[in-house]
């Protein structure tokens, strides 16, 4: 049988529910969909490949997926560092509404898609400004977004658009998106309790469920957001939400730091999930979400990088240790280990997306996203789990070859169909402000 490419000679890391780990295994993909996993030898002698992949030495595994992010802000990496979230807001809002034009945001989405690839991050759910730009630029790429219109009711948004005109615009938004592509969904952004009233937030939620979108917003990120809003309408972010019937499996919070009890049981009730972001929580002194304890009522928990500015890397890896360690700081090594914590950048992720169908995992039938990690280097030897490898030990520069709906787009460490000199030179000019 003649696939389009063959992936073959590595461990590969399937992250299955069964967790299985294919010594010498080889992965076959064709139309962008991976059609078989197994030994190597096997599918040599199976499939002819019109391109392969020589992963000896090498571990091959999911493609990451970043599920909160705001890519753009790239643009502004480094400007709103050492600060609280309220500052941090207080200095990137005037900046996004002097520098943001779709012209700017593909630019800086080229550079975070660069980055990405390199990073073994094959897809990300982009939260921004001018999302149709950001999706041309990823796409042009041939690299994973899932994106669409933002609401964030704030006085002079950088698109200008006023908040009244944003359901219609939304609305012909998804009508012209029609159904989604494979491995990919409709979605609306919803920036926060804090931005929106509830009266904006039952009519952003009611047209995405119209159109069965995926719906993602902030909350409950630090005690700060949480006090205002209950100052505001009396209850906190996550309890607010419950009360307006708005949590459900169509539902991602981004962050969830700040949460009680019960507020915990509502998101496993009504099936919400949560994108952690555990470097931005920390880097802006938000605190440490609740993980083990959503993990422990059920929750799904995906892992994010959040924007540029307040993570300074879209380094998904980086996560995966981070949610490794940091939840070890109560005294238990056990909270969030290694494999959850992969799973977590991977099937998990997916999940929480509502792609779980598709992507997060090698199994036949799924999206080919797929990355293959060099295992050369002193750092990573010898390899008594790779699990452990990944959540530990490895790095983006391990990265070697990055796959997304089967299409290489980065070989050997370099990228294929993005000018990374180019890309660099052109956010440059941009960022000088």
């Amino acid at each position: 049988m003649s696939v389009d490419l063959l992936v073959h000679g590595g461990d590969v890391l399937t992250v299955d529910e069964a967790g299985t780990v294919v010594r010498d295994g080889a992965v076959a993909v064709d139309g962008g969909e991976i059609v078989a996993v197994g030994p190597a030898a096997e599918l040599r002698t199976r499939f002819a490949a019109r391109e392969s992949i020589d992963a000896s030495g090498c571990l091959v595994l999911p493609g990451l997926i970043n599920t909160h992010t705001h890519l753009a802000m790239t643009l502004m990496r480094g400007v709103a560092d050492d600060v609280t979230l309220q500052g941090f807001l207080e200095r990137v809002l005037p900046a996004e509404a002097a520098l943001l034009t779709p012209g700017n945001v593909a630019a800086a989405v080229r550079l975070a898609v660069a980055e990405s690839v390199r990073a073994g991050v094959t897809s990300a759910l982009d939260m921004y400004w001018f999302h149709e730009a950001a999706q041309e630029a990823a796409r042009a790429a041939g690299w994973r977004l899932h994106t669409g219109p933002t609401f964030m009711d704030v006085p002079g948004p950088p698109d200008g658009m006023e908040y009244e005109d944003r359901l219609a615009w939304a609305r012909r938004d998804l009508e012209a998106r029609g159904a989604a592509r494979p491995g990919e969904r409709l979605v609306l952004f919803a920036h926060s309790t804090y931005t929106l009233s509830p009266e904006q937030l039952t009519g952003i939620f009611a047209l995405a469920r119209e159109f069965g979108a995926l719906i993602h917003i902030h909350a409950a990120e630090n005690t700060t957001e949480v006090a205002t809003v209950e100052v505001k309408y009396g209850k906190r972010p996550v309890e607010l939400l419950d009360a307006l019937g708005l949590l459900g499996d169509d539902v991602l919070l981004a962050h969830a730091v700040d949460l009680t009890g019960p507020e915990i049981a509502a998101l496993a009730r009504t099936g919400t999930s949560v994108a952690h972001c555990p470097v931005s929580n920390l880097k802006l002194g938000c605190g440490i979400a609740p993980v083990p304890r959503l993990l422990s009522a059920g929750v799904t928990v995906g892992l994010g990088t959040d924007g540029a500015v307040s993570s300074n890397t879209l380094d998904v890896l980086g996560a995966v240790r981070q949610a490794a360690l940091v939840h070890k700081a109560a005294g238990d090594p056990t909270l969030v280990g290694a494999r959850q914590a992969v799973r977590m950048a991977t099937i998990e992720g997916a999940r929480a997306l509502g792609l779980g169908e598709q992507l997060g995992s090698l199994e036949a039938g799924k999206r080919a996203d797929l990355v293959v990690l060099d295992l050369g280097a002193p750092h990573l030897r010898p390899l008594h789990d790779p699990w452990s490898t990944l959540a530990y030990a490895a790095h983006p520069s391990d990265v070697r070859d990055t796959v997304v709906e089967g299409r290489v787009l980065l070989r050997e460490r370099t990228l294929t169909t993005l000018d990374e000199a180019a890309v660099i030179a052109d956010l440059e000019a941009l960022a000088r402000f």
